[in-house]
């Protein structure tokens, strides 16, 4: 074998059997890891879980400017209208506002014994 260069070094290997160091301590299992103490890890209720309410009708205006309104007003009832044009969609908001005392989604039982 030849003498390696004078500016690398090399590092020798052993070749024979090695001892091995002793090993670290084990975690428990099902210890928490990254916790700190007295940190609870329970999963807890969504904070925004809300108050029972929740979408029924949606009325989508479209107005940019210099261009001709469009709108649509969705129910969860079935009820899908369109308008285009300033005085149709003037005329579907007020139909979608009409829409939400006759709705029957929104409409309880009580509410039509009621009346």
């Amino acid at each position: 074998m030849t003498n390696p260069p004078a500016s690398k070094s090399l590092t020798r290997h052993r070749t024979g059997p090695q001892v091995a160091g002793p090993a670290g301590p084990r975690t428990a299992v099902g210890a928490s890891q990254g916790v700190a103490e007295g940190v609870p890890t329970a999963v807890r209720p969504d904070p925004q879980a809300g108050d029972g309410r929740y979408p029924v009708a949606w009325l989508t205006i479209c107005a940019p400017r210099g261009a001709v309104p469009t709108a649509m007003s969705k129910c969860l009832c079935g009820r899908d209208r369109s308008a285009v044009g300033h005085a149709r969609v003037l005329a579907l908001i007020a139909d979608h506002e009409a829409h939400r005392d006759t709705c029957p989604l929104r409409t309880t039982q009580e509410g039509r014994a009621a009346a």
